[in-house]
């Protein structure tokens, strides 16, 4: 299966040997929204009997991306040098929108942290808000940019972005 390296050459799944590769700084952002009514944003915003929605849901972020490797099959447990989660209401959404900032030096990318840190916020979010509306959306989780490793520096292209 050319191109997937999480495949062997007789197309079964296999963690890939990072061994050989070297340790660099290595950086992801990703990004996704959860959208919801207003009157929704509105008791997230003002705060509710279940606490700070934003607070929670920054701290689940930050221990998801903690357990990417638990819960990815084929994904190197990382040591993070870092974990950053910023949630954002946004009232043209309306909801929130949700930035996960990873890094670490290692043999292999925190792309997948990243993305589990902004999934796992924005989970969190749906799980305190549902009591009052579970018609609210996760949506737009993506990656943003990365840096670091043999690849080097990507960054999504503008024209096809959701705004964060």
């Amino acid at each position: 299966m050319t191109g997937l390296t999480h495949f062997d050459d007789d197309g079964r799944p296999h963690m890939v040997d990072v061994g050989a590769k070297d340790t660099t700084a290595r950086k992801a952002v990703a990004s996704g929204t959860v959208t919801m009514s207003a009157a929704t944003l509105d008791l997230l915003k003002e705060g509710s009997t279940k606490g700070d929605v934003i607070g929670v849901a920054t701290l689940a972020g930050i221990m998801g991306a903690k357990r990417t490797a638990d819960l990815i099959p084929l994904c190197h447990p990382l040591p993070l040098n870092t974990v950053d989660v910023v949630i954002t209401p946004d009232d043209e959404l309306p909801g929130v929108r949700i930035i996960g900032t990873t890094k670490t030096n290692s043999k292999t990318g925190v792309e997948m942290e990243a993305l589990t840190a902004v999934s796992t916020a924005a989970l969190t979010v749906y799980d305190m808000l549902k009591a009052v509306d579970r018609s609210m959306v996760l949506g737009s989780i993506q990656l943003e940019a990365k840096e670091g490793g043999k690849s080097g520096t990507w960054t999504r292209p503008n024209d096809t972005s959701a705004t964060v």
